[in-house]
Order: C-alpha cells, then sequence, then structure tokens
C-alpha cells in the first residue's frame, strides 16, 4: 500500500500551523531540542482514544500537528480488523498519550478510507503534522507492531511533533535542560541550521565520545542538506544519475525526509557498493552519519551495518 501524498490534511490543519522540514511536505529529521512551544508545558487536551468520521477528521488532523495520531481503518465485519483495533487500544493505554488512537469504521464512514486510497482493511495511517503516512496494511504481530509504533514515533520527533495528551496524571518532571540544548534549541528556532552545528562542533570538541551530541549533529546537518529542496526532485535526480556519488546520497536523504528508513539506507549502501576512491569514502561516512540520525539500536542499522562490512570486507 502507497498511500503517502494521496491526500493532503493540511486544510484541516490549525490556522497556525505546525513546524516542519525545510521541504515543507513530509517529515525529515530535526536537530535535539526542534520542538512546539509548549509540547511539555501542558498535555494536549484530546481524547487518548477517539471514533472518526469525514466530520471530525479536522479534529484529528488538529492534533496531529502536537502529538502524532495513529488512525486504524477497520470494519466489525472482519475479526483481524476488530484484534487489531483492540491491540491498539491496549497499546494506546500503555503508551500513555505519546499518541492518539483514532479508530475509523469503514462501514460508517467510507468517505474516509476513500481520502486514504485505503483497499482493503485493517490498514493503520499516521497522521503527523496533518500528513498521512502510511503504516500497515493488514494484519501483524504485536512485537512487530509495538517497532511500528516506535518509528512512527521517531519519525514525529524528527518533524517536531513531539507533545503529549493530558490524561489527567501527573507528568514526569522534565529534565533540567543543559547549555548546549539550550543554545541548540535556540539556533533551531531562528532557523538558523548552522549555528546550531557550530554549537554541537563545539561540544563534541569538548566530549568527542558523546554519542547524543554526534546524533544532534548529524540531524541538524541533514536539515542544511535539505533545506529548500524538494525530496521528490532529489529521488528523480538520483534514480537518474546513478553514477553521481552526490546525487545519490541526496537522494538518501530525500528517503529519510520521507520517512522511508530502508529506502535510505539501502540508497547509501548502494552508493558505497557501486563507487570507489575518495566517492566510496564519502559515502560511506555519509553512511555513518545516518546510522547516527536514525539510531544505532534500531534493526533497520543493525542490518545496514552488516551490509556495509560485506562491502567493504
Amino acid at each position: 500500500m502507497s498511500m503517502f501524498g494521496a491526500v493532503d490534511l493540511s486544510t484541516l490543519a490549525p490556522t497556525t500551523p505546525a513546524r516542519t522540514s525545510p521541504a515543507g511536505s513530509t517529515p525529515s529529521p530535526a536537530a535535539a531540542g526542534q520542538e512546539p512551544a509548549g509540547s511539555h508545558a501542558q498535555g494536549v487536551p484530546a481524547p487518548l482514544i477517539v471514533d472518526v468520521d469525514a466530520a471530525s477528521l479536522r479534529d484529528v488532523a488538529d492534533v496531529s500537528t502536537r502529538v502524532p495520531v495513529i488512525l486504524i481503518l477497520h470494519t466489525p465485519r472482519s475479526q483481524a480488523s476488530t484484534a487489531l483495533a483492540e491491540l491498539l487500544s491496549r497499546l494506546a493505554e500503555e503508551y500513555q498519550g505519546r499518541f492518539e488512537l483514532a479508530r475509523v469504521d469503514i462501514d460508517a464512514a467510507p468517505e474516509v478510507a476513500q481520502a486514504f486510497q485505503v483497499q482493503s482493511v485493517p490498514a493503520i495511517v499516521a497522521l503527523i503534522g496533518g500528513q498521512p503516512v502510511p503504516v500497515l496494511q493488514g494484519t501483524i504481530e504485536e512485537p512487530s507492531l509495538r517497532e511500528l509504533l516506535e518509528r512512527v514515533l521517531e519519525v514525529a520527533a524528527a518533524n517536531g511533533v513531539t507533545g503529549r495528551l493530558d490524561l489527567g496524571r501527573e507528568a514526569p518532571a522534565e529534565p533540567e535542560e543543559s547549555e548546549v540544548e539550550r543554545q541548540v534549541r535556540e539556533a533551531m528556532e531562528r532557523g538558523d541550521y548552522a549555528a546550531a552545528e557550530a554549537v554541537y562542533d563545539h561540544a563534541i570538541a569538548q566530549s568527542p565520545g558523546d554519542g547524543d551530541l554526534r546524533a544532534g549533529r548529524a540531524q541538524v546537518r541533514v536539515l542544511i542538506r535539505m533545506e529548500g529542496k524538494d525530496p521528490t526532485e532529489l529521488l528523480a535526480a538520483a534514480d537518474a544519475n546513478p553514477q553521481d556519488v552526490d546525487a545519490a546520497l541526496a537522494g538518501a536523504d530525500a528517503s529519510l525526509a520521507m520517512g522511508d528508513i530502508d529506502a535510505c539506507l539501502g540508497r547509501a549502501l548502494e552508493a558505497v557498493r557501486s563507487h570507489q576512491g575518495e566517492e566510496r569514502e564519502t559515502a560511506r561516512l555519509r553512511l555513518l552519519e545516518l546510522f547516527e540520525v536514525i539510531g544505532s539500536t534500531s534493526p533497520e542499522v543493525a542490518r545496514a551495518r552488516r551490509h556495509l562490512a560485506s562491502i567493504l570486507y
């Protein structure tokens, strides 16, 4: 299933837009500290689980500018649909407001299924900043579903959507912001990515072994490279010029900006495999930087590291 870009929900978002990537259309990595003002200051007043139809879709899109929304399209006529909806309801309670679960009965609201171009159910779509991101069509076991939810939350956080629902419970105290985090946050709020990178450069010089600092800098560098670029144009250029290492790596950035981690790493790995000398080293270093952006503990990175080793050795 490919629903990305099939429906533009930006018209349903509130008049104050969510902070988006430089490309302006799809979720993209952001540096540490880039999040909507007040996202942690207070919970977002919205239900944890809500049943949605065409009339209430606007409210769900509004919530998605502050808290990720997991939208399941189901039918009570299908036991698989019912089971997945029940599993997601349980996980929504367990995640304690990190996402809102929106349930769409396609029998009662067929126009919503049509808007997302869903051909069969159950299907899961994430809404992040008012934009749809396809997650799943069909059934899935709970461990794999948990992995998918974590990936959605990572994409949401990369796009600055980091709020929590107000569940009427006392929220844990936020850790005190460090000086580096403050400087990076202020630079990101100004849109000065170069200044944010400089802050990270200085901090890494003092603490070269700090993986969080290196990951933050890597995220900022992706933002710098993607600023003002159209991901679809970068992907087309990469496919048209496979021998151009810069175009290939730009295609990897574009895939990451569109939330496709496997495609991102696959393009970067192919750039390493298909080039030699300085170009191969450029591609290898970029791939290592992408590992930092995605997270060294992710299964995609673990597989890519093994693949990289087989290419190099």
